[in-house]
Formats: structure tokens, C-alpha cells, sequence
């Protein structure tokens, strides 16, 4: 069962009580990340990220991380297109120190010129090495060649000379009007106590905030070609196609089809074109969804004189599965698959953690378990077939790629 509460500055919590564990994961999410950007501004949510482990007014950057080490528990922080988390895992006997801490680290915060020009140099170096992966590169060029120069096509890093630019005082003002009570979710998985949501008004809900929410920029799905010329060993390529975003039920269906098709060892892609003809190390599909967008992936790394032959090979198992669809024993092997994933990932307070408070921020139903499973045993032949069509329209597909080629212009023949 969820508990729903509003902190008396208007920052909305989400808890789940799981009284068999000694432990509890607390997220504090923030509707906001590059997505959010203005370009001058761009990489400023991830900036901010890193700048809220540099210290307070009242501990330094040691003081949070002795803190945290000091009773056994973890602290850490992403930042997506999208949001923002930062959470904590301890026992349930450390709460209110995780309390403290995340509160002290969202509301005190130094942004000391000096610790940001040093923390700058640190994301230039976490830049140089994503730029360094071509794996990891791949895939920021196939957001700018679906989006563009928007804000959901921009890196999440931001680029060194974005990061340039930034200094304290812009980062407050940024702060201010994106950090707000309306923008800021709590989620809490564990056993915790009765007089945890009087911790949680102590520590965020006494903070003054605006109550005003970012403006986001629509995203405009508009594919082409791109290429990162690399003097590499291995070629990395993406055909990315139009999928679905965040708020569509059929994303089980997804995930049910993509169990056969691209994701794993027993997928298609995977037996067929790395184990029955060796023609690549990685190969898998995959979704990433958002507000009003998403787009569906399909990723491989090969050697140059390997790619005509592996799109080609890619091209059959897309034409192959449009036309013939999945089987009924596909089909429920798909779906049994999905609800062993789903169960033992949910096996963990911060899974269940980041679940609802992803959710919750983004306005989705925060559904139970036995929700979850029921909306897997929906998925049939005819779902399935309806979202293979939907993400894999060839007439939205593009294609980007990292090393030694040229141009990846007529790589795939589709039906």
C-alpha cells in the first residue's frame, strides 16, 4: 500500500511501508534535466547534480560522505532528459541522518565559485570520456538526429563550452524556478517508522520554494542520417525509430515483443546475427520514452567490413517479424519473461523507490504489483502485433553511427 502525503510547502511524498526490511530508500525527484534547458543553459541540470555534493553552509563535501559512511548507507544522484533524483539507502535505524543530509544538500547548498570552477573540470573529463565511448557516443548523436538542436537532442553533460558559462548566481536563479514545490517529488520504500512523515516535514517541508513549474519544449520527431567519423576498431551504429512515449499502457506489449526480438541473450537479434554468424560483440533493441516523445533502438557494434552484411541481417529480422508477428508460444514465453524481470528487479527498495517517484513526478498512476502483472497477462497476439507496427515504421527510422565510415545512406532494405 502507498501513503500519500503534501508537506505544508506543497512538496508531495510517496511512501511505501514494507515492514520485513531493515532498510529505506528515500529519492528526492525533481522534474528537471536537460529537457528543461534553454542552449546557453544547456548541461546546467547535471552541473547542478554534481554542485550539491560539494557542501553546505554547514558540512563540506567530506563532512556528507563521512556522514553517510559513517552508518553504512549510500548516497548518490543521476540526472536524465527529464528529472533529476537524488537518494539515499540506510537502515531504518539512520533515517533522519539520510533526512538531514538530503535536505541540507537540496536547501543549503554553498555553490562556491571556487568548488564549481573545479567541479567544471570534472565533467570536462567525465565529456572527453563519453566522447572516448563510442557506445555511449552513438547514442547522443541519434538524439540529435531525431530531434535536433532542441533540448531533448542536446547531451545531458552539456558540451565544455556551455559549461563555461555558468556561474553561481545563474545556477541559483536556475535553481529557483525549477526547484520548486510543485516540481519535487519525495519516494520512500522501507521500513520506516511512524514518526517519519514528522521527520520529513522537519527537513522539507519548512524550506520556502516557488510554486511554479519549468516550461518544456515539445519535441518534434524529425529523423536523418548522422555520422561521427572515428579512426576506430569498431564501427557503433543506431537505427532509432519512432515509438511511444512515457503515458502509453502499451509500452508491456513493448516489452513483451522486445523479449523476442532484441533484448537478451535469446533474443533474434542476438542468436541470429552475433551467435549464428559472429558477426558483431553487441547487438540489442530497446525503448526510451518521455513526455509527449520516445523512440525505439536497435544498437550494434561490428568491424567496418561487417556492416553491410549485420544491416542487412537487421533489415531481415525487421521485415521478417512485421509481416509474420509473434506466435502464441512467443507470445506467452514474452510475457512470462516480463513478469520474472518486473518481480525480481521489484525485490529491491530502490527500484520500488524509483518506481513511484517516477511515476508520481511524471504523472503516471502509481500502480501495485499485482496492477503490474495484471496489465502483463493483457498482452496477446494482437497487442503485439498492433506496437510491432507501431515502432517499427520503417518510414520514421534513422540512422547514426560512430567510427570508420563515411556515410550510413541505403545500409537497410526494408519490405
Amino acid at each position: 500500500m502507498y501513503e500519500y502525503r503534501t508537506l505544508k510547502n506543497g512538496i508531495r511524498v510517496v511512501a511505501e511501508r514494507i515492514n520485513y526490511l531493515k532498510s529505506v530508500s528515500i529519492g528526492v525527484w525533481v522534474g528537471n534535466g536537460s529537457r528543461f534547458e534553454k542552449k546557453h543553459e544547456n548541461g546546467i541540470s547535471h552541473f547542478i547534480e554534481h554542485m550539491l555534493f560539494k557542501g553546505t553552509k554547514s558540512r563540506s563535501a567530506k563532512d556528507i560522505a563521512v556522514a553517510i559512511d559513517n552508518i553504512g548507507g549510500q548516497i548518490n544522484a543521476f540526472t536524465a532528459r527529464e528529472y533529476t533524483c537524488f537518494y539515499t539507502r540506510t537502515l531504518d535505524t539512520h533515517t533522519s541522518v539520510a533526512m538531514d543530509i538530503l535536505s541540507d544538500m537540496l536547501f543549503n547548498s554553498r555553490l562556491d565559485k571556487a568548488d564549481m570552477d573545479l567541479e567544471r573540470k570534472v565533467i570536462a573529463e567525465e565529456i572527453s570520456l563519453y566522447e572516448d565511448s563510442p557506445e555511449d557516443l552513438v547514442y547522443d548523436i541519434a538524439s540529435y538526429a531525431v530531434w535536433g538542436d532542441t533540448p531533448i537532442g542536446r547531451p545531458i553533460l552539456g558540451t565544455k563550452e556551455s559549461l563555461d558559462i555558468i556561474t553561481p548566481d545563474i545556477m541559483r536563479e536556475y535553481m529557483k524556478s525549477h526547484y520548486t514545490s510543485k516540481n519535487i517529488i519525495i519516494s520512500v520504500s522501507g521500513n520506516y517508522s511512524d514518526s517519519f512523515f514528522d521527520g520529513l516535514e522537519k527537513y522539507f517541508g519548512t524550506a520556502p520554494l516557488c510554486d511554479s513549474l519549468p516550461d518544456m519544449e515539445p519535441a518534434v520527431y524529425t529523423p536523418k542520417n548522422m555520422v561521427k567519423t572515428k579512426d576506430i576498431e569498431q564501427i557503433q551504429l543506431v537505427a532509432t525509430f519512432n515509438g511511444i512515449d512515457v503515458m502509453d499502457d502499451r509500452v508491456y506489449s513493448l516489452l513483451a515483443f522486445n523479449n523476442i526480438f532484441g533484448s537478451g541473450m535469446s533474443s533474434r537479434l542476438f542468436q541470429n546475427i552475433r551467435e549464428k554468424e559472429g558477426l558483431v560483440y553487441s547487438i540489442n533493441a530497446g525503448h526510451s520514452a518521455y513526455l509527449g516523445a520516445g523512440v525505439f533502438d536497435i544498437c550494434a557494434g561490428m568491424s567496418p567490413e561487417n556492416l553491410p552484411r549485420v544491416c542487412e541481417l537487421i533489415s531481415n529480422e525487421i521485415n521478417i517479424i512485421k509481416r509474420e508477428k509473434l506466435g502464441r508460444d512467443e507470445v506467452n514465453t514474452a510475457k512470462e519473461q516480463l513478469k520474472g524481470s518486473y518481480i525480481l528487479s521489484y525485490e529491491s527498495t530502490g527500484a520500488r523507490m524509483q518506481g513511484a517517484g517516477r511515476s508520481m513526478l511524471l504523472d503516471k498512476p502509481i500502480r501495485t504489483q499485482e496492477e503490474i502483472l495484471e496489465l502483463i497477462d493483457r498482452v496477446d497476439s494482437e497487442s503485439i502485433s498492433d506496437i510491432i507496427d507501431t515502432v517499427l515504421d520503417t518510414k520514421t527510422v534513422s540512422v547514426s553511427a560512430v567510427g570508420a565510415v563515411d556515410t550510413v545512406d541505403g545500409l537497410f532494405s526494408f519490405d
